[in-house]
């Protein structure tokens, strides 16, 4: 059985539908972990609260994973922790596990020092873990979509009433998207197959540029809605890289193969 952490949260949620009978929800406020598997996926969400509660990313992401972590002194743990793309910044594409990561946002910066606090903990008590970081994880369900937070479906959401949307720099950044479904899928793959102590990529290993989405959105739903074209912010600038692409070899390696293509993505997103 495995103890999922956050699991009232888009992917959460998703994954103990996929496998009710293999996982255990962890109330909200419950820190110690019912089972010998964990699977902790509680984070913040996006770049942005460094200007409305600066001290969110750090209570969130590192406070409540050291609290979670005091209970876990135990060599029969595995702690399989859900990280993101962000914490690489500006990379080379493909990006793989193995690069430097350069986060620059409040949350990226949150996230692989948590990434790093684990890691150092696991070590310390002979606790196994895995680490693997999400490309843009997409689908029907996701209620916290904002501009901030998965912007391509925000963006879908908009063009469904016929409003004009903004794309940075004619929709020419990239992201590597992938469905909900096939990362529950991966990651249960990594936690199958995958070697303990590593960091795994999970996305489909494509960059597409945004433009190309939201152009494909305007087909499927023939909206009435402009996309117009407009330099990024300064802010986003600074907080997100401009492409992403990430390389998936690894998780190639242990059989993961993609179902849901980005316009089967874009497809759902539009109908529903």
């Amino acid at each position: 059985m495995i103890s999922v952490y956050g699991s009232s949260g888009f992917i959460g949620s998703r994954f103990c539908k996929l496998y009710p009978d293999e996982v255990v929800k962890q109330d909200r406020d419950e820190r110690k972990p019912r089972t010998k598997d964990i699977l902790y996926l509680i984070s913040t969400v996006d770049n942005y609260n460094v200007h409305t509660n600066i001290t969110l990313d750090v209570e969130t992401n590192l406070k409540v994973l050291c609290e979670v972590l005091d209970h876990c002194r135990d060599q029969d743990i595995t702690f399989n922790f859900i990280s993101s793309w962000f914490v690489y910044g500006e990379q080379p594409l493909p990006i793989s596990e193995d690069a430097y990561c350069r986060p620059t946002g409040f949350y990226s910066i949150t996230k692989k020092a948590a990434e790093d606090l684990l890691i150092s903990f696991c070590r310390t008590y002979g606790v196994n873990y895995r680490i693997m970081r999400f490309g843009n994880v997409m689908g029907v369900g996701d209620a916290k979509t904002s501009s901030k937070k998965n912007a391509l479906a925000n963006m879908i959401n908009a063009m469904k009433r016929d409003e004009d949307v903004y794309v940075y720099d004619d929709g020419t950044p990239t992201r590597d998207v992938i469905h909900v479904n096939d990362v529950c899928a991966a990651v249960k793959l990594v936690m199958e197959k995958g070697n303990l102590n590593e960091i795994y990529n999970i996305g489909s290993g494509h960059p597409t540029p945004i433009g190309d989405i939201i152009l494909k959105a305007k087909e499927y739903l023939n909206s009435n809605s402009e996309i117009k074209s407009k330099p990024a912010p300064d802010f986003h600038k600074i907080v997100q890289a401009k492409d992403s692409c990430l390389d998936i070899t690894k998780l190639k390696s242990l059989g993961f193969q993609q179902t849901i293509s980005t316009d089967d993505i874009v497809r759902e997103l539009c109908i529903n």
